[in-house]
């Protein structure tokens, strides 16, 4: 018996219309939607079914004490720089998520359970995008740096694989220009 497969036209749509979103309106975002976000995103493919991943979820008043551990993690220089006005502008963002990916000593399972949670992050994107949600994924500089690792809760042989910052979008970007893949593509067929 052979399955049909369904058209793949509306998620071949979603990803090309799926944009990162760095500018949110106030509104707030649910923990109760994100969670169900999550538990779509978390069949994301895995080796073995290891599902190494874990999260921690910042909203509402939550988000000055993150706002604080990030800011902690610039230069004095910086700081008086640029201080205020980064941590009003992360303390503005609905909701912060930090992807945590539990670290395997052994490289062919780390290389594969990393590739997991990106995968489990873009599914996230997308499943945000379809409920008119914006997110950016962010890899700063302060996902290196021990003490604001302490102040989230990230243990020895973990890895913070991105700090996703979520909202409903005051301001979608335009598209960005692909490479088209029959430049990038070399097939061998024999």
């Amino acid at each position: 018996m052979t399955q049909k497969i369904v058209s793949a036209a509306p998620v071949a749509e979603l990803i090309k219309e799926r944009r990162s979103v760095r500018v949110f309106k106030k509104d707030p975002v649910s923990a109760e939607l994100l969670t169900e976000l999550l538990n779509v995103a978390i069949w994301a493919p895995n080796h073995g079914n290891r599902q190494p991943w874990r999260f921690v979820l910042y909203t509402g008043e939550g988000r000055k004490g993150l706002a604080e551990a990030m800011l902690e993690t610039y230069s004095a220089e910086e700081k008086e720089k640029y201080g205020f006005k980064k941590k009003m502008a992360f303390e503005a963002v609905p909701a912060h998520l930090i992807v945590i990916l539990k670290e395997d000593p052994r490289q062919k399972v780390w290389d594969e359970d990393y590739a997991a949670a990106c995968c489990l992050i873009q599914n996230f994107q997308l499943a945000a995008w379809e409920r008119g949600l914006g997110v950016v994924w962010k890899t700063n500089h302060f996902g290196y740096d021990p003490g604001f690792r302490s102040a989230v809760g990230v243990r020895p042989g973990e890895k913070i694989v991105g700090v996703l910052q979520i909202g409903y979008p005051e301001i979608i970007p335009p598209k960005q220009p692909r490479i088209p893949a029959e430049q990038l593509l070399t097939v061998v067929d024999s």
